[in-house]
């Protein structure tokens, strides 16, 4: 890299961004593991409450049918 009073060239540019990438790269490989789990996790809440709603909507304002024999 350039010293800090010399002009800053295409290669220190570039050596500057592949060290952020290696940087995102690791933080976002150590991150997964931990996002596919929370993702999972809110699937089956958001189907727990679709299906709890649902029950309690249908038990609220079911039709009843009365048959009677003649």
């Amino acid at each position: 890299m350039s010293d800090a009073k010399g002009p800053i060239t295409r290669a220190d540019i570039e050596s500057k961004l592949r060290e952020i990438k290696d940087d995102v790269e690791t933080t976002t490989g150590a991150a997964k593991p931990y996002l596919a789990a929370a993702v999972t996790v809110a699937a089956v809440v958001v189907v727990g409450l679709a299906y709890v709603l649902g029950r309690r909507k249908g038990t609220k304002t079911s039709t009843v049918v009365e048959v009677r024999r003649v």
